[in-house]
């Protein structure tokens, strides 16, 4: 959605730029920077005047996908290697102000797949990453969390759920469960140290340049964009009756750097959604104009992939004091945009498979 009234609160461009002026000259470290939303936001920190350390496997994707990210022009630092290296973690946190825990193995489907990696990743690098942060006296760990966590919401109530921090959680999934234990495990450690933090539970994260994983059903705007654009058709697993809080990746770096300046948020948990339900098959029927010809099928569901909800926002309007600024509309058809005017982009596993 536009939000058009009352900057101070809202965060319109502006604004957000101005309150990221508290981080001019600090050290920032950002975890799974060279990713899609890592990459976002070390751009935005850059241009607010901090210096930022990525760190990075730099193997999440396949192909040059990393490169259309550019986390690696725009930090002042990359590091490449795995956070479960404690030495290289140590490293990368010396002398640190902030640091921003995105770095996870986040495919849904790949986690259920290998829940061993999921562990390592998500489970044995985030308490490496806690641990020096404590020990390296950081200011402020800003842990990304996900909205995986509500599940389908209450088995009782009629969907879609609207999530609020604190109701009770229903991981569904592998990757949802070690979100939320990286969640406990945050407040266990650095709760009563010198540290602050605050958990963010992402919605669903959208915008160019993502580009969709084999074997995923994540990322749907990507994913049923290359495959209109190719001729494929757009699958709905489960008919599409899924719903999701789509928020731009714009107002996701934006949410998270005002994370580390706003003193409100300081010991809590905030969703950052739109507030907005959308549902699978509505993203599709956005993109199909796009692309005369476009075609739906359905498939089943898989097991593991939540009906969803969206996000209170509430607790984000208060203690971030902003809103989104991205609509669906505007940013699904950015996305085809950027698409048409980058076909490059579309991974050689997918267009081997329209060929």
């Amino acid at each position: 959605m536009t939000v058009t009234t009352d900057d101070d609160v809202l965060g319109t461009g502006d604004s957000v730029a101005a309150r990221l002026e508290k981080l001019r000259g600090s050290r920032i470290v950002v975890t799974g920077g060279a990713g899609l939303v890592g990459s976002r936001l070390t751009a935005l920190l850059r241009r607010a005047g901090a210096e930022v350390t990525v760190v990075d496997r730099m193997d999440a994707y396949p192909d040059g996908t990393h490169e259309l990210f550019g986390a690696a022009r725009t930090a002042t630092r990359l590091l490449v290697g795995d956070i479960r290296n404690r030495e290289l973690v140590r490293t990368a946190l010396g002398g640190a102000d902030h640091v921003v825990h995105a770095a996870a193995f986040a495919d849904v489907a790949a986690c259920t797949r290998r829940p061993d990696i999921a562990f390592r990743a998500n489970v044995e690098g985030t308490e490496t990453v806690l641990e020096e942060a404590v020990a390296a006296e950081v200011r402020r760990l800003v842990l990304i969390s996900s909205a995986a966590v509500y599940g389908n919401g209450p088995a009782a109530a009629a969907g879609p759920h609207r999530f609020h921090e604190d109701q009770t959680t229903h991981p569904l999934s592998v990757y949802a469960n070690s979100k939320l234990w990286a969640e406990h495990q945050t407040r266990l450690l650095l709760g009563g140290t010198g540290t602050e933090y605050a958990v963010l539970r992402y919605f669903s994260v959208y915008g160019d340049p993502q580009i969709p994983k084999p074997g995923s059903h994540s990322w749907m705007v990507a994913w049923l964009a290359m495959h209109a654009r190719l001729g494929l058709p757009m699958r709905l697993n489960g008919g599409g009756v899924q719903v999701r809080d789509l928020v731009h990746v714009d107002d996701i770096a934006a949410a998270t750097a005002l994370a580390l300046v706003e003193e409100g948020v300081v010991g809590e948990t905030v969703n950052v959604g739109t507030g907005i339900p959308t549902s699978v098959r509505e993203v599709g029927e956005l993109i199909a104009p796009h692309f005369p010809g476009s075609r739906f099928i359905t498939t089943p569901r898989p097991a593991d992939d939540p009906l969803g909800g969206y996000a209170a926002t509430e607790r984000l309007h208060e203690l971030l004091r902003w809103r989104p600024a991205v609509s669906v509309a505007e940013g699904v058809e950015r996305y085809v945009r950027w698409l048409s005017a980058t076909p490059e982009a579309v991974p050689g596993w997918l267009a081997e498979r329209a060929a």
